[in-house]
């Protein structure tokens, strides 16, 4: 992950990681999953590439956590999907497009998954990179 240099000849990044995101949804494979639902827990964390709050301490230069979470929550409730690894997939593109990331890591766990044995949690983390092709389309 590569940071902006600053004044100082000093390179900066920022990785923002957002733990235990709790969200009531309707995704799986059976029928009840899909219309009871049930909680599932976000794990999210991604680059920075510019974060000037390094340097200035402002919000404004900042990645807006509730922002995040509004972006993982639309994901995961506008539709359903069978597999958390499709709906992990489509919460990384959202954040890669919405702050520029080089790479974003979405951890989605069932906590309580409708499975016949006892268990703590079902979990999928799905990690995204951008190619050197995408940085050569990307317009500076």
């Amino acid at each position: 992950m590569e940071g902006r240099e600053h004044e100082s000849g000093i390179e900066s990044s920022a990785e923002v990681e957002l733990r235990g995101l709790s969200i009531y949804t309707h995704h799986g494979v059976s029928d009840a999953e899909q219309e009871v639902g049930q909680r599932l827990e976000f794990d999210i964390s991604f680059d920075v590439p510019d974060c000037d709050a390094v340097l200035t301490d402002r919000l404004e230069d900042t990645v807006d956590y509730a922002q995040v979470c509004d972006i993982v929550a639309l994901a995961a409730t506008e539709r359903s999907y069978r597999t958390l690894e499709r709906l992990s997939q489509v919460i990384g593109e959202r954040l890669m497009e919405r702050y520029g990331c080089e790479s974003v890591r979405v951890r989605a766990a069932k906590p309580e998954p409708p499975l016949p044995l006892a268990i703590q949690e079902v979990a999928v983390e799905v990690t995204q990179e951008r190619t050197a092709d995408e940085d050569r389309e990307s317009p500076e």
